[in-house]
């Protein structure tokens, strides 16, 4: 059911100094919120702190937040933020990558846990006042579990193993990919492909229909948000920022690694072009 631990070592696991080259700062490898929807202009480092400042918001943090679970902490972007922003007091995040958990613990983090764990055995240490999870549901159905119809049930029980880890009255900041049309042309499916199954394999993004029945009995939908060419802008600045390094990276890593996200992150930016994916952003409240 959804990545196992290799495949998912195969998305992140190519090296923390490669991924350092061409992400952000804080090294968020999610899509970024821009307030200048017309142009796309703003800093690209504002702009993926945007995205944690809203997210935060539909988590319902603030000064009386107490703790904070990151469902797919990554390389500790978002705990980052929740600890030295916000300021909350604990902050718990875990991601089934040992390289992303040892980029964050290497952080140093005050107040701050990041174990490497998968969600379907994870233990909390306590109920959280908040939840949050950036573009962690994709890897939750394979493409064999979507084709099989499994996907709402197992949606579903990642929500349940959610409310569980909450308490009474949580808010979830979610975002996450979706899945939206097809494209008919032959290159394009063998690009989606090789993204499917080179860069993200088990890995498929979810539908927002599926996402919204998952949701019950455990959650209540309070806001929602598309961010299709947000998307489509974060990927361009993360392709030109890898062809930046062309020559260092064929060195390093090999030829291979840097044409594999060269294309995949080309197929990125036409695939949030064209509506085949699109992002989404939730607010989701706990139901009691």
């Amino acid at each position: 059911m959804g990545s196992t631990q290799d495949e998912v070592e195969v998305s992140y696991g190519v090296s923390n100094d490669f991924f350092k080259l061409w992400l952000d700062e804080r090294m968020n490898y999610t899509c970024a919120l821009f307030e200048d929807t017309e142009n796309f202009s703003d800093n690209f480092e504002q702009a993926q702190d945007n995205k944690l400042r809203r997210l935060s918001r539909f988590a319902n943090i603030g000064p009386h937040t107490e703790s904070v679970l990151d469902i797919g902490c990554g390389w500790g972007a978002n705990i980052e933020y929740q600890a030295l922003v916000n300021k909350v007091p604990d902050v718990h995040g875990f991601t089934l990558s040992p390289e992303q958990a040892k980029k964050c613990q290497e952080r140093n983090l005050p107040n701050t846990t990041a174990t490497c764990d998968d969600y379907k055995t994870y233990q909390p240490p306590r109920k959280f006042d908040a939840i949050m999870s950036i573009c962690m549901m994709e890897h939750i159905v394979s493409p064999e579990d979507a084709r099989s119809g499994k996907a709402i049930e197992l949606y579903r029980d990642y929500f349940r193993r959610a409310h569980e880890w909450s308490k009474p009255g949580t808010y979830f900041g979610l975002q996450t990919i979706t899945r939206c049309q097809v494209p008919r042309n032959k290159k394009d499916l063998d690009d989606l492909r090789h993204a499917t199954y080179v860069i993200f394999p088990g890995a498929v993004t979810p539908r927002v229909e599926d996402i919204i029945v998952a949701t019950i009995p455990y959650f209540e939908v309070m806001e929602m948000h598309s961010m299709r060419f947000h998307y489509r802008k974060t990927c361009e600045h993360w392709l030109t920022r890898l062809q930046k390094h062309e020559a260092l990276i064929r060195e390093k890593w090999g030829s291979e690694v840097f044409e594999d996200y060269d294309r995949y992150l080309s197929t990125c930016i036409t695939a949030f072009e064209n509506n085949w994916q699109s992002l989404h952003q939730y607010s989701l409240k706990r139901l009691d």
